[in-house]
Order: C-alpha cells, then structure tokens, then sequence
C-alpha cells in the first residue's frame, strides 16, 4: 500500500506541527491568498515523460549531409536514413541509461527516513524522477517490507491486541501474542507487494509519492490527500487514479482471511481497503511536511536544498507575472 496505517502513530506529531503559526511556510511562501485558493484547487501538471529518442542527433546527421553546392533529393533521403539508423541505434542505450538513473535515484530513497526510523524507500523529492521497470517496483516494494521497522511495527500492533483483547479468535498469552504478530506483518507485507509492486508492474503505474515541497500550505496539504488515490503513468507521467493502491489495499483484506480466525467477509474487506486507503492520506501529508518539519525542528534538510530552489523558482515568477502585469496596465489604450 502507498501509505498504510504505520504512519499513524507521528499523524498526531505532523498535525501538531501544522497547527503552531504559519509564521515558516509564510516565509517561505509569500503567497497572497488569491494564488493560494487557485493553487489549493489544481493539482500540479506531471512532468513530460522521458523522451527516449535524440533529436539533436538526428539534426545533425541531416546538416553533415548538406552543403551550399549539394542539395540534391537522394542525398537528402540518405541523411535522412542515416539520422533514423543513427536514432535507433542510440535508443537501447538511452533505455540503459534510464534504467541506470532509476538505479541512483532508488539508493537515495532507500536511505530516506522520517525521523530517523519510519522508512520512506517509496517517497521521491524529485518531481522529474526516473520510471521503474517492473523489477525495480517490486524489488522497492520487498525492501520497505523486509527493514526492521516493519518487524517492530507488527510487534507492537500485536501488544496492541493483545491488550485489547481484539479478533477473539486468536488465544490470549504469548502464542496468541505471536500469532497476532505474524497476521500484522502478513497484513502490511501483502498490502505493499501488490499495491507497491505487482500490480504498478501489470498497470505500468508509479507506486511512489512524488513530493511537491512547494507553493502554499493548503495546495500542498490536498496535494497529499489526492495522491493517496491518483499516481502517475510510468509512459506518460499523467495522472491517473491509482487502481494499484485500492487493489493492493483490497486483496490484503482478501487474502487476511485466509489467516485470520474469524473472517471479515466480502463487504468488509471492501469496506476495509477504501478506509486503509483514506487512511494512507494522512501518510501521505506527513511525508509532504516532513521535511520542512526537520528543518524547523531539527536543522536537517532532507532535500539537500532542493526545496528552496524550487521556492525561488517559484518567487521569479511570481515576479515575472507581476512585471508583466504592470507592463500591461501602462500600456496607453489604443485608439479607437
């Protein structure tokens, strides 16, 4: 699953962070309201997907070809044939060395934590970033699953029931205890291999989040809740609803009743993957403030500075639009 519900015990954290005064993201936002209520509207256009061809090569296949004194058509045609074996001769390394670029840009990620010990391997700062290949998704997917967080998380889930007394089925003492734990792990395990990794892989969808890091609270704050139910197209790199979450969220449901001693039924396991899915939301904003929570608090900058980069971006044009619409207003009126 994108963001399941082992990010709820820092929901409380991240909210109260929200709730002290703007007084940060003022600074680093000096939007006036106007822009924030559109932004908050508009979900950000993906960026174009990685165009495999070289153009540039082509172009200059056909100017070697050319000269004041030799214009002729079948000399024209061979440039023109020469620019296409020249293309598509390139194309396997271009495809290589995507495939190599995803490769750095999953190190980076699997080193990416959300104070220190909840892993954020599926999370990227980069709104650029590489498509996975099919392997690269499901092998992503099995690495979240297999860091000790995920063994810890399902330990004191399982404390949780056992205190509780919750899914009576299972026997009260440390073989109940055990067996709580192992249907935890199952539960997360399940929901991240085919939400994260089989599924993206058939329907050629991206199962990170790509974080935004910019523009006004509120665009950034329904930014995060949206992606928990739209992802990007691996050849596209548009939105689309994120089918591979929901199924992901719902086949874990399905198949914990394969091992849970009372079984939820169909309409609950339905009921079930549409609130992990809602649920994963708030995974999703605490993984959008994190950083900025890090830098207050802590002095640390997950991002390596790619945030007040884009926040600078973002100010020149502000800028720009504004210089334009003064340019505009003196302009004299024409006559009519």
């Amino acid at each position: 699953m994108q963001l399941r519900k082992r990010y709820l015990p820092l929901i409380a954290f991240a909210t109260l962070y929200m709730a002290l005064p703007s007084a940060a993201f003022a600074r680093s936002q000096p939007d006036d309201s106007a822009a924030g209520a559109t932004a908050a509207s508009e979900i950000p256009d993906a960026p174009l997907p990685q165009n495999t061809s070289s153009s540039p090569a082509a172009g200059e296949s056909s100017s070697g070809n050319s000269s004041p004194g030799n214009s002729s058509l079948g000399k024209s045609s061979s440039g023109d044939s020469s620019s296409t074996s020249a293309a598509q001769s390139q194309q396997p390394d271009s495809q290589e060395s995507e495939h190599d670029r995803a490769e750095q840009q999953i190190k980076a990620q699997e080193k990416q934590r959300v104070a220190g010990i909840v892993p954020s391997f599926n999370v990227t700062y980069l709104s650029n970033a590489a498509s996975l290949s099919a392997g690269q998704k499901i092998r992503l997917a099995f690495r979240s699953q297999i860091d000790p967080y995920a063994f810890g998380l399902a330990a004191i889930v399982a404390g949780i029931g056992e205190a509780k007394d919750d899914d009576s089925g299972f026997e009260w003492g440390p073989s109940g205890y055990f067996e709580r734990a192992g249907a935890a792990y199952l539960d997360a395990f399940d929901g991240a291999m085919i939400g994260n990794g089989f599924l993206p892989a058939l329907l050629h969808q991206d199962p990170r989040y790509f974080r935004l890091g910019h523009g006004s609270f509120h665009h950034r704050f329904f930014y995060a809740v949206a992606t928990s139910f739209i992802c990007k197209h691996d050849h596209t790199g548009k939105w689309e609803p994120n089918y591979s979450n929901l199924g992901g969220n719902i086949a874990s449901g399905a198949i914990s009743n394969l091992y849970y001693p009372n079984g939820t039924g169909f309409t609950h396991t339905i009921t079930d993957g549409f609130t992990v899915t809602a649920e994963g939301a708030f995974g999703g904003v605490l993984q959008e403030f994190w950083p900025d929570i890090s830098r207050k608090l802590f002095h640390k900058d997950p991002t390596n500075g790619l945030d007040a980069r884009m926040r600078e971006q973002d100010r020149q044009k502000k800028a720009e639009q504004q210089q334009r619409k003064q340019q505009q207003q003196t302009q004299p009126a024409p006559i009519q």
